[in-house]
Formats: structure tokens, sequence, C-alpha cells
């Protein structure tokens, strides 16, 4: 048993086990057993990806479990980066929640589904078949559907933005299924090697795409991300927005390039429009926005329009016999999802301890906040700097790599690629000159000033456990900012690999 085995086992088994003991625990301890629980889940699930990518692999088939090609789990490098940023996502906010779920969020059903959508997150990318992928795609939408429904008796829009996520989350289903069920396989061994017909290939893809970038928010099946994500639990939120819309991205990567075989030029000229259309709309909404967690939000639209932007470019610089940008625009991708995790989950658990502090997540009625919660502040801030693409902060690395690859795929042949190149890198400057101007605006309102309201005179700093996931996470911006060089040989060895290059 290698340590991908071995980690992947350990998640499953402390996720279910604490799922278990949550949904029997009296009331008071339920927190400490999910947040504890959740968090060695993913050190375990951080543990499996790792090894998955230093070159280790891991294969389980049942075949008597599930009809067709049973359950089948294979775990390769690109499937363990994002099982790897999962499980480092699922320590910050199982950390986080121990208090932070105190506040009327204890219910059986809550605490219980919290580490199962973790485990469920942790199998997507370890999926083999079109039945697993399918059973565990679905276990992740139900079980985040009933966190997002958490306070739905105490609020009623919560209860909309549940309806809305459950409607979009199933459309997104239903095309992914309808899609791989067009190739008539079931093994994803046996697809990779099937010679499928450019029509077919066509529809699988365009099939895939519509679900995946649903999941991912991206235009126009986003509705459901800036309803849902505002109104769940703020550890939930940091879940979903940080590890839950990548695995959309990762859907595309499998099934485009890897299931299918790279495709022709037009499906990646559809990609990156739809990644620069979203970046740029995005980034638009959360410019306006004052709802806090609303404005995160549309800020996720913005990160994951920008992932999509630099597998687009992928796309098309290996359709065109690039590989060497087509591996650099990947891995620009990858390192952008990395940053995005570590920068979403700080901003969502940093805003969940200001509606802890206040009350409210409304910036109109805050400001101040760095008096009464200095290290709050603190961590918000460092958060706000790493997602304006500014240096040092973690975006900015990754950005910078993407807009390199753009620039250099300016002479590749072709004229969609000539004519898409420009526009993309005027979309990621854009995106990035109003990403400034949107994180100073809800990091100066909102905790700088004077306070506004009567929340903000009287809040209050949070307790230990909830500063602490926010440190975890901080701690990882402060690492991917200044030390890029300790993941990118790893991430380019994914997207090399990925690409073709």
């Amino acid at each position: 048993m290698n340590f991908v085995e071995a980690g992947l086992a350990a998640a499953v088994a402390v996720g279910v086990f604490s799922a278990v003991l949550a949904s029997v625990g009296p009331a008071r301890v339920r927190p400490a057993v999910t947040g504890i629980g959740t968090a060695f889940t993913g050190a375990a699930g951080v543990a499996a990806g790792v090894a998955a990518l230093t070159g280790q692999t891991f294969s389980l088939s049942l075949p008597a479990v599930l009809p067709l090609s049973g359950v089948s789990f294979t775990l390769d490098a690109l499937g363990g980066l994002f099982v790897a940023v999962t499980g480092a996502v699922a320590i910050a906010t199982g950390i986080y929640g121990i208090s932070y779920a105190r506040g009327g969020l204890d219910s059986r059903g809550l605490q219980a589904a919290f580490p199962v959508f973790v485990v469920a997150m942790l199998l997507v990318p370890a999926a083999a078949s079109v039945g697993t992928f399918l059973v565990c795609w679905e276990l992740m939408a139900l079980a985040s559907l009933l966190l997002v429904l958490a306070e739905h008796r105490r609020r009623p829009e919560v209860a909309r933005a549940g309806r809305w996520y459950a409607v979009m989350t199933h459309l997104g289903l239903i095309t992914i299924l309808i899609g791989l069920l067009v190739t008539g396989e079931d093994s994803f061994a046996a697809l990779r090697s099937a010679h499928l017909p450019a029509s077919t290939a066509n529809v699988v893809f365009v099939l895939t795409l519509a679900g995946f970038s649903s999941k991912a928010g991206i235009l126009p099946l986003h509705a459901w991300l800036p309803r849902a994500h505002p109104e769940a639990p703020s550890h939930v939120s940091a879940l979903m927005s940080a590890s839950m819309v990548n695995l959309g991205v990762y859907g595309i990567v499998r099934v485009g390039f890897d299931l299918l075989g790279g495709g022709p030029r037009w499906w990646w000229l559809l990609v990156l429009a739809l990644g620069a259309v979203s970046a740029v709309y995005g980034i638009l909404q959360a410019a306006m926005g004052t709802d806090l967690k609303q404005l995160l939000g549309y800020s996720t639209t913005e990160n994951m329009g920008l992932v999509l932007v630099g597998v687009g470019a992928a796309g098309l610089f290996a359709s065109s016999g690039r590989r060497d940008l087509a591996g650099l625009a990947l891995a620009a991708a990858l390192l952008h999802v990395l940053g995005h995790a570590a920068f979403k989950t700080l901003l969502f658990l940093g805003a969940g301890s200001v509606v802890h502090g206040t009350g409210t997540r409304d910036l109109d009625v805050l400001g101040g906040l760095r008096a009464r919660m200095p290290v709050t502040t603190a961590l918000f801030g460092w958060g706000a700097l790493a997602a304006s693409a500014l240096p040092p902060g973690t975006a900015f690395v990754s950005e910078w790599l993407l807009v390199q690859a753009l620039i250099h795929g300016l002479p590749a042949a072709g004229v969609a690629t000539a004519i898409a190149m420009p526009l993309a890198v005027a979309a990621v400057a854009l995106t990035a000159g109003l990403a400034v101007a949107t994180f100073v605006k809800a990091f100066g309102v909102g905790f700088l000033a004077r306070p506004r309201g009567t929340a903000a005179e009287h809040a209050h700093e949070s307790p230990p456990s909830m500063l602490a996931g926010m440190g975890l996470a901080a701690l990882a911006c402060v690492v991917l900012a200044v030390l890029p060089g300790l993941v990118l040989p790893a991430l380019g060895r994914v997207a090399a690999n990925v690409a073709g290059a």
C-alpha cells in the first residue's frame, strides 16, 4: 500500500466516521467532532494528492458494486493536484468551523454533511469510470445542497438560494451524464482508447463543457453562485468557492485533453471566450457589490474565468503544435487554481468572521473594524492583496505567467489564434485592474475609516479556532506568493503530461 492508497483510504474512513459521530453525538461536541474529523480528512487528502503529484499511482476496481464497470478509482498526477487542493482547504475550514458552527449551525444533518462533502470532493478526481464519477459527483451535489440550506428556517432567502442551486447543479449533472453516455463507454481507460467520430466527440465536449462550466460558475450558467455562496455558512462558502468550483475545471481538462485527446481549435476558442467573458463580467459585478459575501461569489466567477482563459489557450496552442506554450498556459491556469483556493478560503473565512463579530455582511453599515477586530482585519487585508494581482500577492504570479503565455502565443499560426490572443491579454489586464479597485473598496470600506452603524461599533474579534483557520489560509497565500517555485515544477510536469508538451 503506497501513500496514495493509504491517504485516500484514511480520508474516506475518517470522513465517514466523523459524519457518523456527528449524527449521533450530543450538540455540544458536534462542531468539534466535525471540525477535527474534517481537518484530519483533509490532511489525509493532502498526503494522497502530494504523493500522486510525485509520481505514485493508485487503482482500485470493485466490479460487483455498480453496473457496467463497477466502482473504479485511479488517481494520477492531475487528479492528485485537485485532491491536494481540496484537502488543504478542508483543513482550514474544518478548524474554523469548530467555533463558527456553535452559532446555531450544530444540527446533526449539517455537521454530518460537512465531512461527507469533503470526502465526495476527494473522490471525484479519483473516479475512473462514468458510473463512479457520476455517483461521486451527485454525492458532492447533495451534501453541498444540504449545507447551503443550513439556515433556511431562519432566513427565507436561503431557501430561494437553495432552489437555484438545486436546479442548476442537477441541470449540470444531466448534461454531463448525457455527454458521457453518448460515448458508449463506461471505463475512462476504454474511452481514452476509443476512436470516436468527430461529430460524437463534438457533442460530448459541448455537453460536458456546459455541465462542468455550471459547476465552475462560468457564464451563462453562473446564476446559482452569487445566490448560494452568500447564503451558505461561511466555512461552507469557502469550501464551495475554493474547492468545489475547481472540480468544474478538472472535468473540462480531464474530458477535453485526456479522454477526448485534445480536439479541434474551436473547442478551445469557445473555452477561452467563455473564460474571458466570465472574468470581466464577474469582476464588474463584484466591483459594484455591497454584500461582502456576494462580492466574493462574483470574484469566484472572475477567477474561474481566468483559469479557463489559461485552459483554452493551452488547448489552442496544443492544436497548433506549440506544446511548449500549451504547457506554460496550463501550468499558469493550475497555479491560479492553487492561488485562488488559498486566498478565497481566507477571504470567505474573513467574511464569516465579520458576520460573526457584527451580525452583518453589508459594507454600507460596516467600517472601522480594524480597531475592534485587528487580527481579522490584518488577515482579510492580506487576502485582499493576494486577490488583487499585485505583487507580492498570490494572484500576481499566476496571472503574470498567464499573460506571458498569451503574449508569446501572438505569433502562433492561425487567424483565430491571432485574434484571440490579444483579446485575451486585454481581458486579463482589465480584470486585474478591476480586481484592485474591487478589493481596495472591500477592505477600505469594510475595515478602515469610521464605523457607519451600530453593528460595526459593537464588533468583537473571533474565537481562536476561527483565527487559526484563517491563519492557515494566510500562510498558504504567503508561500504561494513568495515561493511559487515550490509548486511550479510539479505543476509544470502535470501540465506537460496533460497537454502533451
